[in-house]
Order: C-alpha cells, then structure tokens, then sequence
C-alpha cells in the first residue's frame, strides 16, 4: 500500500465528519445569499430544512381536527372513509362550538318525511338502481325551448377541472366515477380530452383561449364547437367561463414546459411557447355581445349554453339580468363560483382577497334576478366547499338547484391537500403531467372510489332532507336554516340574515324527475371499460 493511502486508511472516520462539517461551517460564513446560514453556519441548514417539511409536519403532527384548510382533518377523513366505504361515523357528540358565527344549524321537523317502501329512497333495501338518485326538479335550457334541453340526472356534479392541470389518469377516473354514479363531467378550460370520454354526461367549459375550438392566432371558431358537439353526444351543456373565484379577472399561464405533445394537440396549441390566456373574451364584448354569442351558439349546437363567473360588482349583473327581461334571451344557466374556491394556480392576493366567498356572491346574483321574476327562468348551479352535506344543503336552501364540487372530488381520488398543485410535483399523481407520479393512480380503484364518495354525500343529503321534511333537496328554504351569530348567544336564518326568500321550485314528487331520462341525465349503468 502507498504511504500516503496508508495514512489515511489510519485516520478515524470521526475525523473525516469534523473536515466535512468545517468545510460547510466555511462555506456557510463566505457565502452571502443566506443570511440565516452565514451567521449560523451548520446549524442554519436545520432552519430550511424543516421549513421545506412544515407543511406536512403540521398536517400529521402538530394541526388538531379542526385547524387546517381549506379542509380540516375531520373533513377530509369523513371523504377518505366514504369513498372507501369505511366507518365515516362519529362518536361521543360534535366537537365543533356549535356557538361560533357563521355555524350552519340545519332544522329537523318533528316526524320526518315518511319513505314507502318501495321509494327509490328507501335507502334500508339499498337494491333499487336509483336509491341515491337526486336528479336536478329543474330542466335546463327548457324555458329557452332548446333543441336539447338537459336535466341533469344527479344534483351533484364534477366542477371545471381541466386535462394538463389534472392528469389524464385523474380526469379518467372521475370520468369513470362519473358514468357509474351518474352525473355530469365538466372539462375545465382545457379542452374535450380522450379521458373525458368514458361515459359519463359532458359539460364543455370554454374560457378566454377557447381551447379546442380556436384557430392558430387563439380566435374563437364556430364551426370547430359545432364539429365537437356533434362527433361527442356526451357533451350535453356548453359553459362559457368568464371567471373563476380563485382568481377573477385574471388570465392564466400554461407554461411551455408543461404542454406536452397530446395538450397542444387537445387545445390546438403550438409546442414550445407559454400559452397566455387573457383575462376577457375576444369573440364577444359587452353584455348584449355576450347574450347574442350565447344565442347563437345554443342556435348551432341545439345544447343550453350558460356562464360560470365569479362575483364582485353588480352592475353588469344588473344589467344582464334587465337584457334578459328586455329580450327574453340569456343563460340557461349560471354557475356561481365562490371566491373560497379554486383547483387551479393563483397569486395569493387574488386568492385571498379578490372576489366574494360563495354565500355572498349567490345571494347577491340570487336577488338581482329574482327582483325580475326571472329565477324561475334559470338553473343555479352553485360551486365553492359545497361538497359536504351540511354545506350542500345551506346551497340548496339559498337556491342552488345544482351543486358542483372540486377539491373534494380529488379527496376522493387520494388528493392529501399537500397544495403543491402548481409545482407540477403532486406527490398523488393528481395535478402533475409527471409520468412516473401519475402512475401511481389505479382508474379502475380510484373511479370507484369517486362513485362510493358520491353515492354517500348523496345518500347523507337525502337522509338530511328526510330529517327535515322533505323528499326532494329543492324543497328547502330560507327559513330552514340558522346561522349562529358567535358571541351574542343569537342565531337568524337565512332569509333574516340575507334578506330574501327563495323562489319555490315547482316539484310534484321523485319518481317523475326519474321517468324524465329522455331529456338527458345518465342513470348509473354498467361500469366503463
């Protein structure tokens, strides 16, 4: 052996650490870019690193039950159980201050709405194929004599997600969820994908960039959404998004690097360029403008086309709410999006501060339109937490005739809120385009995952309306719910606290709105392939 290698063959292993540390130590005292690491040097490191393992520090050690969000401990199991039909139950009371503001007090009735036996609710035989049916006691597009109006067949439905900020095997699960519960799919903003096609009622998002249906300078084109609904009878509504409630009145960017060759294809985008999506429409301005679009894309496609914003200003409301008397024109339907929603990347001041929270923006747009006699008219479809059953149920009372849900869906699905879904590194495969993340998700066990989550808030709002009276979630009222006003030892209902009544729904039972399948509205079938 050399003398030199001998030498240090001899020298202990503890001695090599001590160099190696005192090499960092230096570094650390040198360097300038961390101040924290050159006035700690070796201890400073700890710092970052534990702040880069925070979040998950907090959301398995250190959060209680009801801490975190946008959803809390106890949220997220009772979704993780119900999709995989375990014990969702709770014992020994609530642990929730059911005196603090703003808790939602559903009221019972003294004898509860009775269920025949043979009620497709009578939810103890558990056999009828539409025990946890709810569809929609609204049929869409219907007052504006559509050629194809929709009713949909469950109340509660997957929100706008689109394909390349979820992942394809994410979007086919939910798809395939979708099909054997029975409710719609809407795309999101990013186009008709492959994976939006197992099955299941299709609602076409179509936002500033007009994916999908656009020419190569990102102009909306008319014969290419013609072409797309009639190769897809799946697509059974058209939303015209004009904002979002993460982040209204705000463009998005996909970056280069995320578009792959199979998005640019599906959005008719060019490879290696930053798509910008502006914050207007180009192919409309004004609210007449957007009026007349909605009219002739309902003429051409024969389908009911509605909007889906955000909620600030009134005024324009207002104002489409005085067209629509004026014209008899219009939205089949408007989706609100509540300011607390949002799957999608945003600025934190947008997020956090731009746009209403959903019980606020619904019933501000709610009034405007029923001061005109027009909520008759149109279809609510309310979207924002909504995807618990004592939220769902303080949406219905306020008026939403359908409810869409999100994040909860990706709960579903094994979504861990790990809130990373604009790094494109979703530890679940979830929201990334990363191949090797991506595989983690199993389509065939995660859509029945979708399905079992589904079919329990559906069968839990059912039995909350029975408990309240009623057969039909549509049935509920202002008055049927308090809010706790926190410190005062006070509550009011809904109609005190935002001071309105909602308009009755038409309703004369379950089972006719089950007969009604020839206007659309997929009932649970075999699952897809």
């Amino acid at each position: 052996m050399e003398p030199a290698l001998q030498f240090l063959s001899n020298i202990p292993f503890w001695v090599y650490i001590i160099v190696i540390l005192l090499a960092i130590a230096l570094r650390d005292v040198l360097q300038k870019r961390h101040t924290i690491q050159h006035n700690f040097p070796l201890v400073g490191h700890f710092r970052y690193m534990i702040e880069t393992i925070g979040p998950e520090l907090r959301q398995y050690i250190v959060a209680n039950n009801r801490e975190e969000l946008p959803f809390n401990r106890r949220q997220r199991s009772w979704i993780y159980a119900s999709s995989k039909k375990e014990n969702n139950y709770h014992g020994f009371g609530t642990d929730q201050n059911m005196q603090e503001a703003g808790y939602v007090l559903i009221k019972p009735t003294m004898l509860p709405h009775q269920i025949p036996a043979n009620h497709p609710h009578h939810i103890s035989q558990g056999k009828h194929p539409d025990h946890y049916a709810l569809p929609s006691a609204k049929v869409i597009g219907a007052y504006h004599n559509r050629k194809k109006p929709y009713r949909p067949h469950s109340v509660i439905n997957v929100s706008a997600m689109s394909f390349g900020s979820l992942s394809a095997r994410a979007i086919e699960s939910l798809n395939k969820g979708s099909f054997q519960f029975g409710n719609y799919h809407n795309t999101g903003e990013g186009g008709l994908s492959p994976y939006h096609k197992y099955g299941a009622d299709v609602v076409f998002n179509m936002g500033t960039s007009y994916f999908g249906v656009r020419d190569d300078e990102g102009n909306f084109v008319m014969d290419k959404l013609v072409a797309l609904t009639q190769q897809n009878p799946c697509v059974r509504m058209i939303e015209l998004k004009l904002s979002q409630g993460a982040k209204p009145g705000k463009g998005g960017v996909l970056p280069a690097s995320k578009i792959t060759e199979e998005i640019a294809h599906i959005r008719q985008v060019p490879m290696g360029k930053d798509i910008v999506s502006p914050p207007y429409h180009s192919a409309f301005s004004g609210i007449r403008g957007m009026v007349d679009f909605i009219e002739e894309m309902s003429a051409k496609t024969g389908l009911p086309v509605g909007i889906k914003s955000a909620v600030g200003k009134t005024e324009m409301w207002e104002e489409l709410a005085d067209v629509m008397v004026e014209t008899g024109k219009g939205p089949d339907f408007i989706t609100i999006d509540g300011g607390e929603g949002g799957t999608g990347a945003a600025p934190p001041s947008f997020a956090d501060h731009v746009s209403l929270p959903l019980v606020f923006a619904f019933s501000t747009v709610y009034k405007i339109f029923q001061k005109r006699n027009l909520t008759d008219k149109i279809t609510f479809i309310a979207s924002g937490k909504l995807g618990l059953p004592a939220q769902a149920v303080m949406a219905f009372s306020m008026g939403a005739d359908v409810i869409n849900v999100a994040r909860e869906a990706m709960l579903s699905i094994g979504c861990i809120q790990a809130q990373a879904c604009h790094t494109n590194r979703c530890p679940t495969g979830i929201a990334t385009n990363n191949k090797w993340l991506e595989a983690g998700i199993d389509p065939a066990l995660k859509s029945e995952r979708f399905k079992n989550y589904m079919q329990t808030l559906s069968k839990e709002i059912i039995e909350i309306t029975h408990a309240a009276g009623y057969e039909h979630p549509c049935q509920f009222g202002m008055n049927d719910i308090d809010i706790s006003m926190g410190d005062n030892n006070r509550v009011v209902s809904l109609a005190d606290n935002y001071g309105y009544l909602k308009t009755v729904v038409p309703y004369s039972g379950l089972q006719p709105l089950l007969d009604c399948n020839h206007l659309g509205g997929n009932k649970p079938r075999q699952k897809a392939s």
